[in-house]
């Protein structure tokens, strides 16, 4: 019996010993395999979120671009269509011509405005210098002779970059006076993309770049400029890659230790493309930085494991106390590496959120227009209130004043969110689209036009469901659209003893929102939406109003018509898409 007990302490140390190292074994091969797991996971993650990031920013880039393009390509048209420019040509005096282009290009925020007369001379430019060159020999000027419409050219300087103009022709009376040309400045967004890691390029459909990153790849094909530039950067080097790529590699393709990832987008004008090249390496510092931190944990379970079980032994202990000094030293230039991310990170941030900002600013001038057009109905009835209020007073009736007053209050109260709207535009990212209520958007219109109904003794006959009618839109410019209509309307029944105006809503297929008046009719139907087209006496109105209400119901999808009724007056029509039930509560 003793001898048993004596052998049991060494038998129970051969047992404790093989587990130990059983154990061992296992943990081993268990970090291996959640490394290995991990690794796969989180490189396949990580690649697709940069791979959206990438296609997210080129979908953002190619919005910026293609709303410049189509915010200027507009300008030609209503630059020829104004009376101004067009008599500065008949005549030829251009003393306030120049002055003009510059007002306009205020608003509008082009490159620069130029008028030429029909031989090709700058008559009138928002560059005063260069008033008096001849732009006959320029590309866009025999193109635009032969063409009534909107012509569009890249045209290339002496110093290797492209400018893009649009072109139209000026007449009078049918006969061909001159020319007006507007430079669309897309430099800014060069100067946008410098500012991150990514190489841009934006290439026409003839595969030759037009704008980019690198100022030397400007008219050059992708190929010929990769492959003249030297790949002495990481993200050169990137580019030089993947021009050696064909369609069957994977897009996680690696050239000398370098990861890249190209991405191709579309621009939807005239078969324009953008290209961006991204770098691996954030993928692999993310990756690198989760393995660390489970190596890290892995390392301490086995240091701890090594620790009791040879806690007797000096050597071992010692080789505990230097690999916990490396683990050490390994979490701190992890967390370095962890804070100078999040801070690269956070800039990144910025500067999209700046480059949102920026492309976002250049519809104000639109924008402006259209709130100061609306700014004059409450100061019409603020002028009315202040006339009553003064007659009020002088007959010794202050407490009846207030009242006016207090109206008067409201109003300025109401022009206050007038151009609040404007500079919330300004300040938040993109239009406040949202479901709209057709009737309070009627009944906020009518309260904002009440002092004028009230004035002119419109008879208002309203009719309007018992349920609401949704749409998806902008609040305040679709109440912008109602305004206007029932100003033209009051505008229209100023000659009649009894006026009237009648406004219908229906919800069908479409939301329906009909003005009728009992005034003197449309005359000329066929350019009643064209801007400055206008028949009211010089200083009523600028011929503004209808034109953009009808951008304004364009770009929420619907359609504004116009038409003479039977009985006389005029019929105006809002359609707007109904908004579904299922979609207004998901929104």
């Amino acid at each position: 019996m003793i001898k048993l007990r004596s052998s049991d302490p060494e038998h129970q140390a051969r047992t404790i010993g093989w587990r130990a190292r059983l154990a061992l074994l296992l943990l081993t091969a268990i970090a291996i395999s959640v490394v290995f797991v991990t690794n796969r996971l989180l490189t396949d993650r990580f690649t697709e979120n940069t791979r959206n990031r990438a296609e997210l920013r080129l979908a953002l880039y190619s919005g910026n671009l293609l709303s410049e393009l189509r915010q200027n390509a507009i300008v030609p048209q209503l630059l020829a269509r104004d009376p101004a420019l067009i008599a500065a040509l008949d005549t030829a005096n251009y003393a306030q011509s120049s002055q003009r282009l510059i007002a306009f290009n205020e608003e509008i925020g082009a490159a620069s405005l130029t008028m030429l007369d029909k031989d090709g001379r700058v008559v009138a430019a928002t560059d005063r210098a260069l008033i008096g060159e001849n732009k006959k020999q320029d590309p866009y000027f025999i193109d635009t002779l032969r063409s009534a419409d909107n012509i569009f050219t890249v045209v290339q300087d002496e110093a290797g970059g492209f400018g893009f103009v649009y072109s139209r022709r000026i007449t009078s009376n049918g006969t061909l006076v001159g020319m007006i040309v507007v430079e669309v400045d897309l430099r800014k967004f060069e100067l946008a993309w410098a500012g991150i890691s990514d190489a841009i390029l934006v290439t026409d459909s003839n595969g030759q770049i037009i704008l980019a990153t690198e100022p030397r790849w400007r008219g050059l094909t992708e190929e010929d400029a990769l492959a003249q530039q030297p790949a002495n950067s990481a993200i050169l080097r990137a580019l030089q890659a993947t021009t050696d790529w064909s369609s069957a590699l994977p897009p996680d393709a690696y050239l000398a230790g370098e990861a890249v990832m190209r991405v191709q987008g579309r621009v939807a004008f005239r078969g324009w493309r953008i290209t961006s090249f991204t770098t691996f390496a954030s993928i692999r510092d993310r990756v690198n930085g989760v393995l660390a931190l489970e190596i890290m944990v892995f390392a301490i379970l086995l240091a701890l494991a090594f620790y009791f079980l040879n806690r007797k032994t000096a050597a071992r202990m010692s080789l505990f106390q230097r690999e916990s000094a490396e683990l050490r030293a390994l979490n701190a230039r992890l967390q370095r590496e962890i804070a100078e991310r999040q801070r690269v990170q956070e800039n990144l941030a910025v500067a999209e959120q700046t480059l949102q900002q920026s492309s976002k600013l250049a519809v104000l001038g639109e924008m402006s227009a259209a709130v100061s057009h609306e700014l004059n109905q409450p100061l019409a009835a603020m002028k009315t209130y202040l006339a009553g209020a003064r007659l009020l007073l002088n007959r010794n009736r202050p407490d009846e004043a207030l009242s006016s007053f207090q109206r008067i209050d409201d109003l300025i109260e109401r022009m206050g969110v007038i151009t609040k709207q404007l500079k919330s535009y300004a300040r938040q990212d993109g239009e406040d689209i949202s479901p709209v209520n057709m009737g309070d958007a009627v009944h906020a219109s009518l309260a904002l036009m009440e002092p004028q109904l009230r004035q002119g003794r419109v008879d208002i006959t309203r009719t309007l469901p018992s349920e609401p009618v949704w749409v998806m839109g902008n609040r305040v410019r679709v109440e912008q659209v109602i305004i206007n209509l029932l100003r033209n309307a009051l505008d229209a029944t100023k000659s009649n003893d009894e006026p009237k105006i009648e406004i219908l809503l229906a919800a069908g297929d479409t939301a329906v929102l009909t003005v009728r008046d009992n005034g003197t009719g449309i005359v000329n139907i066929e350019n009643l939406f064209e801007p400055f087209y206008t028949t009211k006496e010089p200083g009523d109105g600028v011929g503004l109003g209808l034109a953009i209400s009808s951008g304004i119901v364009n770009d929420l999808g619907g359609r504004l018509t116009a038409r003479n009724a039977e009985t006389g007056g005029a019929v105006f029509e809002m359609q707007l898409p109904i908004l579904p039930d299922e979609t207004r509560a998901a929104e």
